[in-house]
């Protein structure tokens, strides 16, 4: 019984500690959109019930969706090249780079006895940084896709629009949990 008990709590833990330090980091020192889904509400995502959709998220266990606006919060290109040196520095490795929507995107993996453990997909454009910090997996080629995804959710769209027209957003932190 302790031993099962003593599981339980190692596997709490590790789930607890999925999200990166260097996402935890951004989030202490910056305000912003945070949002976190978890499989069930990522599911309701997919509001027109696409298998394609639902074949995209299925490896996601859970995933920290941020948005800082650059201007508001002082975010630098010098704040861009260390949150990208930090999560280097926490064994994830650079698989791809890109643009899509106006977006230029990076995508790290982190892989433990190859098996992909978690997924960071960092984007910026003119305005905004936007930071998935996911624990799982999808499919590289489908990230701008998966953006796509988010931007025209109705739930997800109409949050990301609310926090962009807040005129007090730059004096308080925004952190919703969708389950």
């Amino acid at each position: 019984m302790k031993i099962v008990a003593s599981l339980m709590l190692v596997a709490t833990v590790t789930i607890a500690s999925a999200q990166t330090k260097t996402t935890q980091a951004l989030d202490e020192k910056y305000e912003g959109l945070s949002l976190f889904f978890y499989r069930n509400t990522l599911r309701m995502l997919n509001q027109k019930d696409d298998p394609a959709f639902d074949e995209l998220i299925k490896d996601i266990e859970k995933m920290r969706f941020m948005m800082i606006n650059k201007q508001e919060s002082g975010f630098s290109d010098g704040d861009f090249k260390k949150l990208l040196e930090g999560y280097k520095s926490e064994a994830y490795e650079e698989m791809m780079s890109g643009r899509a929507d106006g977006r230029t995107f990076t995508v790290y993996l982190r892989e433990v006895k190859g098996d992909i453990k978690g997924t960071i997909i960092v984007a910026k454009d003119t305005d905004s940084v936007l930071v998935l910090d996911i624990l799982g997996k999808i499919a590289v080629n489908k990230v701008p896709e998966f953006f796509s995804a988010i931007d025209n959710s109705t739930d997800i769209g109409g949050k990301i629009k609310d926090f962009m027209s807040d005129d007090d957003k730059a004096k308080k932190k925004k952190e919703i949990v969708i389950d």
